[in-house]
């Protein structure tokens, strides 16, 4: 009988051990970047022949272009590859229906699809094989794993799961061994009874959805600090997730931590993440290759600098991304974190080409009157971009909500972040103030610009 004691004591300080470890996998996220490199071209090299070997619509593009993928020797030699884009994925899914001619294995080795519906309304479907699918869950629970979450909390995953490609991410949780509830998009009441009634520790969602959730609760007479166990949230589908003031804004409305994740349809849910240290967001750099291009010239941008972000898979083998133009603004920074991870972190989406205005000549991202917006507490953090053209001439006007507590008036909150906007960012605006709770509150991803010009590309 103290033989067994022991033995079962034995198995929980292991136990114990094995769950405040700080690393998923130390030995791949801490490897020198050199080795992240060497890791990175021996997958790219036969991940590109696989592209050409399986997939017709590649090898009919590569030979188009003059490439091959024997004559890539360093990852300098993806530039020579031509660039695909969401654009690309419709015409060839239509032109090669279900999937379209990028896939690059037979349909019986497919066994899930994520899609998305684009402009067209058609759903671009992201097929995976089993193998595609497992490397997927488990980077999941190693990004979960840097975000703090461990095997004792209890996780709702408030994610859609009708062909999302965010709604299995809730299996990474799984997989770590926490307590996981697929509450998928219920309505707001129903998600709070559910944080309540099972004391829920970490959800996932937007960042203007946790914002709406956290409000709601309030009305409910519910504290979210008080009342609910909620102690990490973690947030994709928008830039507030990495403006710190729309971070730090949240966080002091749930009393949580707030973690900033990125992922994409067409390859796979989250690709990225905050560690603890909240310094960025740590790359998948062993499933996908990065590059950062001005949009115009496409040559690489320092690092640092805002370019658009072009991925290229390394291991997803139903339907290879080769040079993938996403469209999103990002930044990106190599530097070590606190944390000792050594893979690159994205410094946040700064804004999306299609989302771009340009001002009497400046290039102006929502993100960046939301760093303004949230800063100044006697205003609600909510916000409208609307874009006018007066006699030739582009106007941006500013509506923004006065916070409910807030006894400022109009004129001196107006002006005030009329000079901050003007300073930080080089543009003037007509601002107006809006009674709290007047701004529609998004369930989902805040639509936040309101362009009134005719045929304006911006």
């Amino acid at each position: 009988c103290s033989l067994r004691f022991l033995h079962h004591l034995d198995d929980l300080i292991e136990k114990q051990m094995t769950d405040n470890r700080p690393y998923w996998d130390e030995a791949l996220e801490t490897q020198p970047r050199a080795d992240w490199d060497a890791l990175k071209l021996q997958l790219l090299q036969k991940h590109l022949h696989h592209a050409y070997n399986n997939s017709p619509y590649y090898r009919a593009s590569f030979d188009a272009a003059g490439v091959h993928p024997e004559e890539v020797r360093s990852l300098d030699d993806i530039r020579r590859f031509p660039f695909i884009n969401k654009q690309t994925l419709r015409e060839r899914q239509l032109a090669v229906p279900p999937f379209g001619d990028l896939v690059a294995v037979p349909e019986r080795d497919i066994v899930y699809i994520s899609a998305s519906s684009g402009s067209t309304g058609v759903p671009t479907a992201s097929p995976f094989t089993a193998q595609d699918f497992d490397d997927w869950i488990d980077y999941e629970a190693r990004q979960f794993w840097s975000s703090g979450l461990r095997p004792e909390d209890r996780y709702a995953h408030s994610l859609n799961f009708s062909l999302f490609v965010g709604g299995p991410c809730v299996l990474g949780a799984q997989k770590l061994g926490a307590l996981s509830i697929h509450a998928g998009t219920v309505p707001s009441e129903r998600l709070l009874a559910i944080a309540k009634q099972f004391q829920v520790t970490a959800i996932w969602t937007t960042p203007s959805y946790a914002w709406y959730l956290g409000e709601t609760a309030l009305k409910e007479g519910i504290d979210p600090k008080k009342d609910l166990a909620i102690r990490r949230i973690f947030v994709a589908g928008e830039p507030g997730g990495s403006i710190p003031e729309t971070r730090q804004r949240i966080e002091a409305l749930w009393g949580a931590s707030v973690y900033d994740y990125y992922g994409l349809s067409d390859i796979f849910g989250s690709c990225a993440g905050m560690c603890e240290e909240k310094d960025g967001l740590h790359w998948a750099e062993d499933h996908i290759l990065v590059e950062v291009l001005h949009p115009e010239t496409n040559e690489p941008v320092e690092e640092g600098a805002r370019g658009e972000m072009v991925l290229t898979t390394l291991k997803k083998s139903a339907r290879p991304m080769v040079r993938f133009r996403t469209g999103d603004i990002v930044s990106f920074t190599s530097e070590l974190c606190g944390c000792g991870r050594t893979s690159i972190r994205l410094q946040g989406v700064h804004g999306r080409l299609d989302d771009m205005l340009i001002i009497k000549g400046v290039n102006l991202f929502p993100s960046d009157v939301e760093a303004i917006a949230r800063r100044d507490h006697d205003l609600s953090g909510e916000y409208r971009l609307i874009v006018e053209r007066e006699n030739h001439l582009d106007r941006l006007t500013v509506e923004i909500e006065r916070a409910a507590t807030c006894v400022a008036s109009d004129s001196e909150l107006a002006g005030r972040f009329a000079h901050h906007l003007k300073g930080a960012i080089g543009v003037s605006a007509v601002v107006r103030i809006l009674p709290a709770d007047t701004l529609p509150r998004a369930t989902h991803k805040a639509k936040r610009v309101e362009d009134r010009r005719s045929g304006v590309w911006g």
